[in-house]
């Protein structure tokens, strides 16, 4: 995701390169930043969902390694799902992405969104629960511990 003028992100391609193997030339300067900001919304958005749904299905005792794979090929189905529902069912969160720097990331999207006057409520609903989580100690966890929080509004076990 990179934002600048076409020439100049094709001299500086082999350098990008070595830092990843997909380059996507957005737009102007700041383009990739935001489009930076739109993923990390989306992501937001959907480890959000992925909790509820999880929280739900673990509240009505469900066999939920069976309702992840139900629900793993349709149109819910998400790289979320896949990789991180079981950190969301096990209540544990190993490191993957730290709550607290997608956190960071979050208030720029959200930064953003308000001069541009767009409401991001999923999104600000989500910088809520990690600031709730930063402030408890969490901050280093994977993201998926968004779940945390939720699992908690559900009667669920508490974590420590």
């Amino acid at each position: 995701m990179v934002g600048g003028e076409a020439a100049i992100i094709e001299s500086v391609r082999p350098v990008l390169a070595a830092m990843g193997t997909t380059i996507t030339h957005i737009g102007p300067i700041g383009s990739g930043q935001l489009t930076k900001a739109i993923n990390q919304i989306i992501v937001a958005g959907t480890y959000g969902a992925v909790a509820e749904g999880l929280a739900l299905g673990l509240k009505a005792g469900l066999d939920m390694e069976q309702v992840v794979q139900a629900v793993g090929g349709g149109a819910a189905g998400s790289w979320g799902l896949t990789h991180r529902s079981s950190n969301m069912i096990n209540n544990n969160y190993p490191l993957g992405f730290r709550v607290r720097l997608h956190q960071k990331d979050l208030n720029i999207a959200l930064g953003a969104a308000r001069d541009l006057g767009v409401p991001l409520p999923m999104a600000a609903y989500v910088e809520q629960v990690e600031t709730g989580l930063i402030g408890r100690g969490y901050g280093d966890e994977d993201i998926s511990a968004i779940a945390r929080t939720v699992r908690e509004q559900a009667g669920l076990e508490c974590s420590s």
